[in-house]
């Protein structure tokens, strides 16, 4: 998706963002801006929206539906633009590299500025709007809630999250933030669920983990969404990603999405490691992050 909208970009105008900010407007009211509105909201002529919509919806980045009117909305690939097109305003990233990663709720790839950067889309609410919906309490207050807005409410809570837990806690380093998207240090590590640990490395790792997650609840998070995909093991330690579900720990469900958290790390180390990590207190582990009293696993092994 996104290389096909960094290969474009060169091709667009200023009046084509234009265009697609003021679609992106129009949504915030309705799936599908009557195209008669486009002219107040791009504040471009009807000649030149007329204009611009084809332009735009040749390249993918705008969708064209005729229900009761003439409607249009932004593809993935027109927020991306957008997105794109701040951060190199804001001189953030000279280029697009190679993807570094791409899920059901982000891709991620690498981008040129004066060191390599990780550039992260959020794409929450894309293929499964209903479900994110539900789960993801920062929709439940909106009667109208588009993918555009899912999205971009999940990459401003992974942004003030990395804010914040950075650099007491080990995350990556954020760099910035506009809709959808988020650029941070590029992290030169290898996925925990990837990795063999040898049997003197099992416990230390693990434990590193905790004292991480001690130290975020210190800083006011919860990650909520804790796992070994969600953990680089690097040459110094490890640094854990992927923020979007963090809670702060004023919330009502923190202490327990914190044993979630601990429940969730230490039964992938028991499963992959059992002779190393066998049962393991997590009820009493939670309470020990959450009291900064954590210092060792070993108290905690049955």
């Amino acid at each position: 998706m996104v290389q096909n909208v960094a290969s474009v970009m060169a091709e667009l105008e200023a009046e084509d963002f234009h265009l697609l900010s003021g679609v992106e407007q129009g949504m915030r009211f309705s799936e599908f801006v009557d195209r008669g509105k486009l002219t107040d909201f791009s504040g471009l002529t009807a000649e030149n929206v007329d204009y611009r919509l084809d332009r735009c919806e040749d390249r993918g980045l705008i969708e064209r539906k005729t229900i009761q009117y003439e409607g249009f909305k932004l593809t993935f690939e027109g927020y991306d633009a957008l997105a794109l097109h701040t951060f190199v305003e804001r001189d953030t990233i000279e280029g697009m590299g190679a993807p570094l990663g791409v899920g059901k709720e982000s891709d991620v790839y690498e981008v040129t500025s004066y060191k390599p950067l990780a550039l992260k889309f959020h794409r929450e609410g894309y293929t499964n709007f209903r479900e994110v919906m539900r789960e993801r309490d920062y929709t439940s207050d909106r009667d109208h809630v588009s993918w555009q807005y899912t999205a971009r409410k999940a990459a401003e809570r992974e942004y003030e999250a990395l804010e914040t837990l950075y650099p007491d806690v080990s995350v990556p380093q954020p760099i910035d933030a506009n809709r959808h998207a988020i650029v941070m240090e590029k992290v030169d590590g290898v996925e925990l669920s990837r990795t063999g640990l040898t049997d003197e490395q099992v416990v230390p790792i693990l434990e590193l983990v905790l004292e991480e997650m001690q130290s975020a609840y210190h800083e006011g998070f919860v990650h909520a969404d804790m796992s070994e995909y969600n953990v680089f093991v690097t040459t110094q330690g490890v640094v854990v990603f992927d923020w979007p579900q963090a809670v702060p720990t004023d919330h009502e469900n923190a202490r327990e999405l914190l044993t979630r958290d601990v429940d969730n790390i230490v039964s992938y180390f028991g499963r992959k490691y059992p002779a190393i990590v066998g049962g393991v207190d997590v009820e009493g582990v939670a309470d020990a992050l959450a009291t900064e009293t954590f210092e060792a696993l070993a108290p905690f092994l049955d």
